[in-house]
């Protein structure tokens, strides 16, 4: 399964604690959309936030995170894990 790197520019008031209950909202239905999110990075200060998912599609990360807490990744990257 491909697995994608996305990138959330700027989330209004992103906190420690609200980044943490996206996270566990996205992990809450999850399955319904055939992805499996990874981990999490951001930084509170630029409201940036980067999520690891493998998905069969774009579209299927995106419908969890719409389904989850409504807050769409600005943009989607395939990668590959290294070492």
């Amino acid at each position: 399964m491909p697995l994608y790197m996305d990138v959330h520019k700027k989330v209004p008031g992103l906190t420690k604690e609200a980044v943490a209950k996206a996270h566990a909202a996205d992990l809450k239905v999850q399955k319904k959309h055939g992805v499996e999110y990874q981990k999490y990075w951001f930084n509170e200060g630029t409201g940036k936030v980067f999520c690891l998912v493998k998905a069969p599609t774009k579209a299927a990360a995106d419908a969890c995170h719409k389904e989850a807490h409504g807050l769409l990744a600005d943009e989607h990257h395939e990668v590959q894990e290294g070492f």
